[in-house]
């Protein structure tokens, strides 16, 4: 990794395939940032079960993720692409920031208040303190630019106050990472609910499009997406939220502005509409789908990526880790 670039850090659960939201709102602007940043991309398995998970499954959906990274356009090569319980410094460091974080500001993170309700017969303290967890996994590898949406704000947040408060304690330690939003399809909203965010743990199938999902599924979920009694094309989210969603679907997919969408569609109503957009899609789509065929064939150069990535991550969490334990007053190994 290049000292002179600037460290960007970013994950995403291997809980089920990830949706077309996922991929819009926040993998396909990773492909963007590789030349210009170190980029470390990391599949948090250990977030994942902060609710139950089958292992095989779990296991699958981790390789999956880190294939669909790839798929996606993120070179392993340029990129540290890694599984979280690989590097052993996530965990150990967690603890660490745990004695630097207050009950008030976990019991504020509205994910935790959100999980609970969801999950209310396995309400853990994994569940209640993976906001350390999540700044340990930021703070590690001295991160200068968090890729977030803005659910993730609060967590951000949470991460820079802790980092600020120990180097308050301690001296200077950790970067206070700073986020990177980007500016077009930062949200991408349920085909169903425009006014939630599309999810994968959405119960309602037509609510959310897999980026696996085959292209006569994917047409069938956008014929049947929720507009409003109007036909007129127009972005104005207050007010039209399902057609805004599907015009900054179509805008990301495409390229084109929200000018222009409006001019290709004026007078055409949503029927026609629906359906364009949903071509667009499955041509974005095709060639990472493709592309992730290919790599499931190939176990053993997965295994070899995940091999080489988690010696580099460890590798660089090490030395964070070493100087934050000497830090705090622990006795290190003789050499």
């Amino acid at each position: 990794m290049s000292e002179q670039k600037k460290v960007i850090f970013s994950g995403m659960q291997p809980s089920g395939v990830i949706t077309l939201g996922n991929y819009l709102g926040a993998l396909k602007n990773w492909t963007n940032l590789q030349d210009e940043y170190n980029c470390l991309y990391c599949i948090v398995d250990m977030h994942a079960i902060t609710v139950r998970q089958d292992p095989a499954v779990l296991r699958k959906n981790s390789r999956d993720l880190l294939m669909l990274y790839i798929a996606a356009g993120l070179d392993p090569e340029k990129n540290v692409i890694y599984m979280q319980s690989h590097v052993s410094g996530h965990a150990e460091l967690a603890w660490i920031l745990n004695c630097f974080t207050y009950m008030g500001e976990l019991n504020r993170m509205t994910q935790f208040k959100d999980k609970s309700q969801k999950h209310s017969d396995n309400v853990n303290v994994g569940l209640f303190a993976y906001p350390a967890l999540m700044a340990a996994d930021i703070l590690l590898y001295q991160t200068d630019l968090v890729p977030v949406g803005v659910d993730q704000k609060q967590h951000l947040e949470l991460a820079r106050d802790i980092a600020i408060r120990f180097n308050n304690t301690h001296g200077d330690t950790f970067k206070v990472p700073e986020p990177y939003i980007s500016k077009v399809g930062a949200k991408i909203m349920s085909l169903q609910d425009p006014t939630k965010k599309m999810s994968k743990s959405d119960e309602d199938t037509n609510a959310s499009v897999s980026i696996l999902d085959d292209p006569d599924t994917i047409v069938r979920k956008f014929k049947r997406a929720v507009t409003d009694s109007d036909t007129v094309v127009r972005f104005d989210p207050e007010n039209k939220p399902g057609v805004s969603n599907l015009m900054t679907i179509y805008s990301v997919a495409t390229g084109m502005t929200m000018q222009q969408i409006e001019t290709e569609f004026e007078g055409q109503g949503y029927g026609s509409f629906k359906l364009k957009v949903a071509e667009a899609v499955v041509e974005e789509l095709r060639p990472l789908q493709d592309k992730f065929k290919q790599l499931a064939k190939d176990k053993t150069y997965i295994d070899t990526i995940i091999k080489k990535n988690a010696e580099t991550a460890n590798y660089l969490a090490a030395k964070t880790l070493r100087k934050v334990q000497k830090k705090v007053g622990f006795v290190p190994i003789s050499r």
